[in-house]
């Protein structure tokens, strides 16, 4: 085994993680000196070795049962998501509610999940996207669920409301719906404030059923916008780093599989 060392020295290269990942798997120092003791045993001690160095082994993410942890983190997290949003159907923005109350539950399955520092930085990431997405998502939802299913009517202006927060006075658009329910508008537009507008009509977004606050304006002026854009990387992040990690878990998974064939046929 010169060419690439002995196997202590091949051993004493692993990082510490990999080392006790071997040790779990009952590959530790003395078996794969007894595998090398054999005939053509040094070849199988490098390939063993190989099997736990690159990639992901090296971050932590490999491990017993560590497929189905970053698996169960992705399902829970996504999970409180479209709940969370799903519940603004009913109670509007004050859905950000119902993604508190799932908090505990993402924790625990990321607490679970990660068993290293890149594990607790992956672990991290999907926490901060789950908080961007249950704090921006509810007051976006209306607007997406618009651009998706809202109809273009006429409604009239009726008499702004006033409210009064932190000591500041503000006036808030009202319009009255085909159907004749007043509802306040998702913003203010130039002439909703003033009171030359009541009881003039302007062209808006509605929801049909009644449960979104209608937009002021025809559908193309709903565009994206920052908030959207923002929460559409923090789901982009959410899903994606717990798959990748479960990826990643899974083919460390295979490899010590493989290599605990590799000492069974040197048993």
């Amino acid at each position: 085994m010169s060419e690439s060392g002995t196997a202590d020295e091949l051993f004493a290269r692993l990082p510490a993680t990999t080392r006790r990942t071997l040790e779990q798997s009952g590959l530790g120092l003395p078996e794969l000196r007894r595998i090398a003791a054999e005939d053509g045993g040094e070849r199988r001690v490098r390939h063993i070795i190989s099997e736990f160095s690159p990639g992901a082994a090296t971050w932590g993410l490999a491990g017993d049962g560590a497929l189905r942890r970053w698996t169960r983190l992705l399902v829970v997290a996504v999970a409180g998501v479209v709940v969370c949003l799903s519940s603004t159907y009913v109670i509007g923005p004050s859905a950000l509610l119902v993604g508190v109350a799932c908090v505990p539950a993402v924790a625990w399955a990321g607490f679970r999940a990660r068993s290293s520092w890149v594990g607790t930085v992956a672990y991290c990431f999907v926490g901060v996207s789950y908080v961007v997405l249950i704090l921006v998502g509810p007051g976006q939802a209306d607007q997406w669920y618009l651009r998706l299913r809202g109809q273009e009517a006429r409604v009239t202006y009726v008499k702004p409301e006033r409210s009064v927060s932190h000591g500041v006075s503000s006036l808030y658009c009202r319009v009255r719906l085909p159907d004749g329910s007043v509802r306040q508008t998702i913003g203010n537009d130039k002439r909703c404030t003033h009171e030359a507008a009541i009881g003039t009509t302007t062209r808006a977004v509605i929801d049909p059923q009644g449960h979104y606050r209608p937009f002021l304006g025809d559908r193309s002026a709903l565009r994206f916008g920052f908030w959207d854009h923002l929460c559409l990387g923090a789901a982009a992040v959410l899903v994606l780093v717990p798959v990748t990690a479960a990826i990643l878990s899974g083919v460390n998974e295979a490899r010590g599989a493989r290599c605990g064939r590799v000492m069974g046929t040197a048993a």
